[in-house]
């Protein structure tokens, strides 16, 4: 296996978290009632319960580097998902930003950013 780090991000509720993930293409590999492991292809995502968080004031964070970013922002509009710049959950579609990378994101239900990075040397 290649080293890799996995986020741990809080969720609210994790009964939520699985069904807003899963939605998104990501399958529980593992849950109990104190962490959530969500997978979608090789991104893992695990979530701890912070049930008294504010999603408002959260500064929690990620970046997913994926090889094809334009089919996981695909994913996750097709659920609906807005577009926009206010509220959560959302979306921002990708876009080539001032480093030169093509970065786009989604915030959760629970306020979590997470970039949705293209990898460069599969774009």
């Amino acid at each position: 296996m290649v080293d890799h780090a996995t986020p741990n991000l809080p969720a609210r509720d994790l009964d939520a978290t699985v069904e807003f993930y899963s939605a998104l293409g990501f399958e529980k590999v593992f849950g109990d009632p104190g962490w959530l492991i969500m997978q979608r292809g090789t991104v893992m995502l695990e979530f701890f319960p912070d049930p008294g968080m504010d999603p408002a004031s959260t500064a929690s964070s990620c970046c997913l580097r994926v090889d094809d970013v334009d089919a996981l922002y695909a994913a996750c509009a097709a659920t609906g998902l807005a577009e926009t710049h206010l509220g959560w959950p959302r979306l921002h579609a990708p876009r080539v930003e001032d480093s030169g990378m093509r970065i786009g994101a989604l915030v959760d239900l629970d306020g979590n950013l997470l970039r949705l990075v293209q990898n460069p040397e599969a774009g």
